[in-house]
């Protein structure tokens, strides 16, 4: 059932059994070109909660604050701040500089909607499940043109990479980043560590380079990066590092969405501007989650099997 915040009001109080959200700063403009208020992400994230909460479940989650919308000033946050309810669970990780970081979890409708009160248009979880913060469940590659390269090639390289991991038996799933680019994902058997996931990633992106040096850079110096290429970025894989989750709203103009697509899509040329706040939650209304078979526990791909 939709959640109810009535239009005009400021502030709104929301009850899920022994849970109470306070929803603030509702009118506030987060979108100056066509006025959209924190009111409608609240409801976006409402609206795709069932296909999205699976992917954040148990993960901890590093809050990218935009208190006055996409033109204002963000900040980063990962510890939990002091005034979280006493229902909200959290995930603590110990650091190598001897922190050890309280983390919020968005375990449900109630800490979703609370996270993204706080500011947090787009969704930062953590790789691995908190369990065992250092053993993800996936390897991803971000692909990002570098300019003046435009998503078309982006598309292109998308291709490249599905049908290399395809030759070795590797099913990829993609999605686009509401950005520039697209994000591929590979589900992966939890056991390998962060790094031995980042070190496999890392050599499938030099030897895409190597073997589309017209196309494809694997180059993360940006000095260094050949113009009208795109990145093949492995980096993101690094302990720490998190991307904008699948079904996150961007701080874009046009409020679009890191939604997952379908090969056939990217190869019929979806364009980034077909995925906004707007028409992903029709989308899902349509065809669910098809980013579902990166969190089944059939089928997940043996690591050692790319190297």
């Amino acid at each position: 059932m939709a959640i109810a915040i009535p239009a005009g009001a400021d502030t709104h109080e929301l009850r899920f059994g022994q849970q109470t959200v306070a929803l603030t700063n509702l009118r506030k403009i987060f979108w100056p070109e066509s006025g959209k208020t924190k009111r409608d992400l609240l409801l976006y994230y409402d609206a795709v909660s069932h296909a999205l909460l699976p992917h954040l479940k148990d993960r901890a989650m590093v809050m990218k604050r935009y208190p006055n919308g996409i033109n204002g000033k963000f900040f980063f946050m990962k510890r939990t701040p002091a005034h979280k309810p006493d229902w909200l669970e959290t995930c603590s990780i110990a650091h190598k500089s001897g922190n050890v970081i309280d983390f919020p979890l968005v375990q449900d409708l109630a800490s979703l909607l609370w996270v993204v009160n706080l500011g947090c248009i787009d969704l930062n979880p953590w790789y691995a499940r908190c369990d065992d913060v250092d053993r993800p469940d996936f390897l991803h590659f971000d692909l990002d043109p570098v300019p003046p390269a435009k998503f078309n090639q982006v598309r292109r390289v998308a291709l490249t990479l599905r049908d290399y991991l395809a030759a070795r038996h590797v099913r990829s799933y993609a999605k686009t980043t509401g950005s520039r680019g697209i994000h591929v994902y590979v589900a992966i058997e939890r056991g390998p560590l962060q790094k031995e996931v980042w070190q496999v990633a890392k050599r499938i992106a030099f030897e895409l380079a190597k073997n589309h040096p017209d196309t494809i850079t694997s180059e993360y110096r940006v000095a260094k990066r050949p113009a009208g290429r795109v990145l093949v970025d492995y980096n993101q894989n690094a302990w720490g590092r998190t991307l904008a989750s699948v079904y996150s709203v961007r701080p874009k103009p046009e409020a679009t969405v890191s939604a997952p697509v379908t090969w056939e899509e990217i190869e019929a040329g979806i364009d980034i501007s077909d995925l906004t706040m707007d028409t992903v939650p029709e989308r899902v209304r349509k065809y669910g989650d098809l980013f579902k078979p990166i969190l089944q526990k059939r089928g997940r791909l043996r690591l050692e099997s790319l190297q």
